[in-house]
C-alpha cells in the first residue's frame, strides 16, 4: 500500500499522457508515440509549479517500468527467423552499426560531447532509436536531460529520413519490381521502427508491391535490434572497469551487469522455441504492444523530469553528431549494398 500510495499520483500522471501520445502515435507513426510523450511531457512539466508528489512514481517509470519494456521487446524477437532471413543484410548490418559507434566516440573525442549522450547517440543511431536507448541507459546511469536529448536528436533524423528516402530511392534507381533493395536500405539507415515502417509502406504504395518491402525490412530492422545484446554486455564490461573503489579494487561486475537484458535474452528465446514448436507468432503480439506502451510511458515520464530550455541551448552538438552518424550510415548502407550486388 506504502508504494502504490508513494508511486501513484506520478504513475497517474504519466498514464494520463502516454493514452494520447500513444493513439496519436499509430495515427502519425512517421512520428511515433515516444516522441510525443516525451515533448507533450517536457511541455506540461514547465505548468506544474511543485512536483514533488509525482518524482517518485516518474522515476519508477524512467527507470524500472523503461527495463520491463526493453523485456517484453525480446518476445517480438524470434532468433532463428531473423537470423536466417537477415543473413543477406548481415554484412551491412554489422558494417553501419560499426560506421555509427566509430563516428560518435571520435565526434565524443573531438567535440568534447559529454559520455553518456555520445553513447545513446551513436547506440541509437546504429541499432534501433529509442529501444536502443532505452536498453542503454539504465547500463550507462544516464539521466533523464540525456535520454531525452538523444531520443530527439534520432527523432529529427528519422523523420527526414522518412520523408526523402522513398525519393532517393527512386533518383538512385532503385528496382520497382522488388521490394529487397529499399527494404535492406530502410532497415539499415534508418534508425527507429516507426519510421522504418513509415518509408517501407511508402515505397510500397508507390509501386504496388502490396507489403514486399514492409516485410523485409522489418526484418532486416529486427536483425539490427539483435545487437542490443553485445553492446549493452560491452557497455557494463567498460563500466565495471571504470568504477573502482578508492583502495583500487574492481566494482563487482555481477552489481553492474544490466540483469534485465537477461530477461530479454530469455524472452526472445522463448519466442523463438514457442514458435519453433507452432505456436502461431500473434500469440506474442500483446507483449509486444505492451512493450510499446511501456516504452511510451517511460518517454512521457522522461519529458516531465527534462528541462526543455536546457534542451535546446545545449542541442547543438549532439545534432551534428546525429547528422555525422546518420550520413556515415546511409553512405555504408548504399556502398555495400552496391558492393555485394543488391542494388
Amino acid at each position: 500500500m506504502n508504494t502504490i500510495k508513494k508511486n501513484g499520483p506520478g504513475f497517474a500522471l504519466c498514464t494520463i499522457l502516454a493514452i494520447p501520445s500513444w493513439l496519436l502515435g499509430k495515427a502519425y507513426p512517421i512520428i511515433g508515440g515516444p516522441i510525443i510523450a516525451i515533448l507533450i511531457g517536457m511541455i506540461i512539466t514547465l505548468l506544474i509549479k511543485d512536483k514533488s508528489r509525482y518524482e517518485a512514481g516518474i522515476k519508477f517509470i524512467s527507470k524500472t517500468l523503461l527495463e520491463c519494456a526493453v523485456i517484453l521487446l525480446g518476445f517480438g524477437l524470434n532468433l532463428s527467423v531473423i537470423l536466417e532471413t537477415g543473413k543477406q543484410s548481415l554484412p551491412i548490418i554489422i558494417s553501419t552499426i560499426t560506421t555509427s559507434l566509430v563516428i560518435a566516440y571520435v565526434l565524443h573525442r573531438t567535440m568534447n560531447i559529454p559520455a553518456n549522450i555520445s553513447t545513446l547517440i551513436g547506440v541509437g543511431s546504429s541499432i534501433c532509436g529509442g529501444s536502443a536507448i532505452a536498453a542503454t541507459a539504465p547500463v550507462i546511469h544516464a539521466d533523464e536531460e540525456e535520454i531525452a536529448q538523444a531520443i530527439s536528436v534520432i527523432f529529427f533524423f528519422n523523420l527526414i529520413a522518412a520523408i526523402l528516402f522513398p525519393a532517393l530511392g527512386t533518383w538512385l534507381g532503385f528496382s520497382h519490381t522488388s521490394g529487397d533493395t529499399f527494404g535492406i536500405f530502410s532497415g539499415t539507415a534508418i534508425n527507429d521502427t516507426s519510421s522504418v515502417t513509415a518509408a517501407s509502406s511508402t515505397w510500397d504504395s508507390m509501386y504496388q508491391l502490396g507489403s514486399a518491402t514492409l516485410d523485409k525490412a522489418v526484418t532486416v530492422k529486427l536483425t539490427r535490434t539483435l545487437a542490443i545484446i553485445p553492446i549493452t554486455v560491452a557497455l557494463a564490461l567498460i563500466r565495471s572497469k571504470k568504477e573502482k573503489n578508492t583502495d583500487g579494487k574492481k566494482i563487482n561486475f555481477s552489481k553492474i551487469f544490466p540483469i534485465f537484458i537477461i530477461y530479454f535474452i530469455l524472452a526472445s528465446v522463448i519466442t523463438t522455441i514457442a514458435t519453433n514448436a507452432g505456436v502461431p507468432s500473434f500469440a506474442f503480439t500483446p507483449f509486444k504492444e505492451l512493450s510499446k506502451f511501456f516504452i511510451i510511458l517511460a518517454m512521457a515520464a522522461i519529458g516531465l523530469n527534462t528541462d526543455i530550455i536546457k534542451l535546446i541551448r545545449n542541442g547543438g552538438k549532439p545534432i551534428v553528431m546525429g547528422f555525422c552518424c546518420w550520413i556515415g550510415i546511409t553512405l555504408v548502407s548504399l556502398f555495400l549494398q552496391r558492393l555485394l550486388g543488391i542494388w
